[in-house]
């Protein structure tokens, strides 16, 4: 694998330059930043595929290792293809923002600020666990898995279809 010294600059300046245009309050800037990372990932993978070879077409008289890899071919279509619907996601939210608003910057909320102020430390979820959470009592356990339930009450059960006992005056 040959090293292209040019297009790992290129990359690189992709890049960073995305990285910085991300990092801003602007829709518009972080749009474009975000089209420089998905650029310099193509590069990447495309850089990453490695030297260019024959079309990956099969032919009996060419050795295996000079086909070109499809791979990285079909991320990098892939990759412009997500890219493409992240881009139309954000041109629909900066179209919305300038409707509503006028402005492309993203403001501060008062709720952001107020969060941004309070503790971080949370009652519900800092707060030491006891042991035994359940509100529930257990039910009582029998002892013997073979007593009849119907013997603890001093009840004769009757089965359905069946003839139950036989009590004293009845026939």
């Amino acid at each position: 694998m040959s090293v292209n010294l040019t297009l790992l600059v290129v990359m690189g300046v992709l890049y960073a330059v995305g990285v910085y245009l991300l990092l801003e309050r602007s829709l518009t800037r972080v749009l474009l930043g975000l089209m420089l990372l998905t650029n310099g990932t193509n590069l990447l993978i495309l850089h990453a595929g490695g030297i260019p070879g024959l079309a990956p077409l099969y032919d009996s008289s060419i050795a295996a290792e000079d086909y070109s890899d499809p791979l990285p071919q079909a991320l990098i279509l892939t990759a412009i293809v997500i890219s493409l619907a992240v881009t139309a996601f954000l041109l629909g939210m900066i179209y919305r923002s300038w409707v509503l608003g006028r402005r492309d910057e993203i403001q501060d909320d008062v709720e952001d600020r107020r969060v941004a102020r309070q503790s971080s430390y949370d009652l519900e979820d800092d707060a030491e666990v006891p042991a035994e959470t359940t509100e529930f009592e257990e039910a009582p356990r029998r002892s013997d898995p073979d007593d009849d339930p119907a013997e603890d009450l001093g009840e004769d059960l009757e089965t359905p279809g069946l003839p139950g006992p036989r009590r004293e005056g009845t026939r």
